[in-house]
C-alpha cells in the first residue's frame, strides 16, 4: 500500500472572471522512501497540487471540487483541521518557494526552527533547541551556535533556504514536499541544497515530492516524474522512461527546450504559442493549440491517461492509437 495515494484532486479558483481550473482530476503514488518529481511550466498546476492536499490554499477563492489523498489511512482532504494539523508540519513538511516571505522577518532563526517541535509536542524548550542547533549545523550553516540567534535578513538566499530544509526535516516527516528549493540560486548552491535533501532523505527514509520546472534537476534526482500541463498529468513513469522514451509532444517540446542540448551557435528551441487560459475549459487537448502533432482528434476528444507499459503513462490520443510515433 502507497504512503501518499491521490486519486481525483480537483481544485478551482472561484473568481470574478470566471472558474480558473487549477488542478483537474490528478492521480499518483508515493511510496516510502521515494522521490517523485513534478514538472511543468509555470501555471501549469504543480504547487497548487501539493498545496490543496496540506490545505493551504486561500478558500475562498480556492475550493477543491472533489478528489481523495490517502496518507497512511488518513484522507488529507476530508479530515477534520485538527487531524490535519497534527500531521501538517510534522509528518508532511513543506519546503516553499521563496524562503524570505516564508521566514518571519520579526522572529529569530532559532524561535522559528524550534516552534514545529515545540507545536506538535516532540519536544521541551531547552531540547528543542538542542535540536535545532543541530539540523543548523547539518544543513551547513556555519557557525551556527551564533547564527541561530540571527534574523532572516541577515542570511543570504542560499542559507534561508537551507533554514527552510532544516525547518521542514526538523519533525523527521515521513513526507518532504520541495516546491522549486533551488529557484534563483546559483548552480553551487543549488547542488549543495539537493544533495542536501537526499542525504537526510537517506537517513530518515523520507519520501520526498520534488516540485519544478528544470528538468535537469530532476533528471539526476527523481526515480519517477509526473508531467503536468493545463491542470493535468499528460504524462507519468520513470525517470529514464520519461527521458529516454518521450511519448507525449509536450514532455519532448520540453526536452528540446533544454539549452544543454541545443546545437552551439544553434537558436535556442522555445514552445510556440501560450499556456492555456484556464478559466476557458477545452474540449480537447490543452496543448493541441501548440502541438504540431495536434489532428481534430486532438481538439474534439479529451484525452486520459492510458499505460504503454514499462509503469509508464501517457494522454496523447495518437500516441494511445498508434498513429503518432515518438
Amino acid at each position: 500500500m502507497p504512503l501518499l495515494d491521490v486519486n481525483d484532486l480537483t481544485t478551482y479558483f472561484h473568481t470574478r472572471n470566471g472558474v480558473v481550473r487549477a488542478v483537474d482530476g490528478v492521480s499518483f503514488q508515493l511510496e516510502k522512501g521515494e522521490t517523485l518529481g513534478i514538472v511543468g511550466e509555470s501555471g501549469s498546476g504543480k504547487s497548487v497540487t501539493c498545496m490543496s492536499m496540506l490545505g493551504l490554499i486561500p478558500q475562498p477563492p480556492g475550493r477543491i471540487e472533489r478528489g481523495t489523498a490517502h496518507f497512511d489511512g488518513t484522507d488529507l482532504l476530508h479530515c477534520t483541521r485538527k487531524e490535519l494539523q497534527s500531521i501538517r508540519g510534522r509528518r508532511v513538511a513543506m519546503i516553499f518557494q521563496d524562503p524570505m516571505t516564508s521566514l518571519n522577518p520579526y522572529l529569530r532563526i532559532e524561535d522559528q526552527l524550534i516552534e514545529p517541535l515545540l507545536i506538535h509536542g516532540l519536544a521541551d524548550k531547552v531540547s528543542a533547541k538542542k535540536q535545532a542547533l543541530a539540523m543548523l549545523d547539518a544543513v551547513g550553516i556555519q557557525d551556527a551556535a551564533s547564527r541561530i540567534r540571527g534574523y532572516p535578513h541577515e542570511f543570504s538566499g542560499g542559507m534561508r533556504q537551507r533554514v527552510m530544509i532544516a525547518m521542514a526535516l526538523i519533525t523527521k516527516p515521513d513526507v518532504l514536499i520541495a516546491d522549486e528549493p533551488t529557484t534563483a540560486l546559483d548552480v553551487t548552491v543549488q547542488a549543495q541544497i539537493l544533495e542536501l535533501i537526499k542525504k537526510e532523505q537517506q537517513e530518515l527514509g523520507t519520501a520526498v515530492i520534488l516540485i519544478t520546472h528544470d528538468l535537469g534537476v530532476v533528471s539526476g534526482f527523481c526515480d519517477r516524474i509526473n508531467v503536468m500541463y493545463g491542470g493535468k498529468i499528460v504524462e507519468s513513469g520513470p525517470t529514464k522512461e520519461i527521458f529516454y522514451n518521450p511519448q507525449h509532444p509536450y514532455n519532448r517540446a520540453l526536452q528540446n527546450s533544454i539549452p544543454a542540448l541545443q546545437a552551439k551557435g544553434k537558436e535556442l528551441y522555445t514552445i510556440p504559442g501560450m499556456p492555456p487560459d484556464m478559466s476557458k475549459p477545452s474540449a480537447g487537448c490543452s496543448f493541441a493549440p501548440r502541438c504540431e502533432h495536434a489532428t481534430d482528434l486532438c481538439t474534439s476528444e479529451p484525452p486520459e491517461l492510458q499505460d504503454i507499459g514499462q509503469a509508464h503513462t501517457t494522454a496523447c490520443l495518437r500516441v494511445q492509437r498508434e498513429n503518432l510515433k515518438p
